[in-house]
């Protein structure tokens, strides 16, 4: 990993920091506990995957007619391991990072 990636990185955490001190929804949440008699700490912990994209490869699969949505293949496998199925998607011709082994 690179330096300046791992700049990146820290700069990704230190965004989600200021995202979550800045929002007004979780500093009124926190206020409406303390009213209860109750103090906050509040620890958050953001797992960070990299996937690197090897060039000439096609990331990007356009799933769903209707939305003309694109999602890659991460994402869509996500969504099944949430049981989301996608509209449009055709569940005979599954989209697959690796290649169907060649069966005998």
């Amino acid at each position: 990993m690179t330096s300046r990636l791992r700049e990146l990185i820290q700069q990704l955490g230190e965004a989600i920091h200021e995202s979550v001190i800045e929002s007004e929804q979780i500093a009124g949440v926190v206020q409406d506990i303390r009213k209860h008699g109750f103090d906050v700490l509040l620890m958050l912990e953001a797992t960070i995957g990299l996937n690197e994209v090897k060039e000439g490869e096609n990331a990007e699969t356009t799933v769903g007619a209707e939305g003309g949505n694109t999602f890659t293949k991460n994402d869509v496998n996500f969504l099944r391991s949430l049981r989301i199925s996608i509209e449009g998607e055709d569940p005979e011709n599954p989209i697959d990072d690796e290649p169907e082994a060649d069966q005998k």
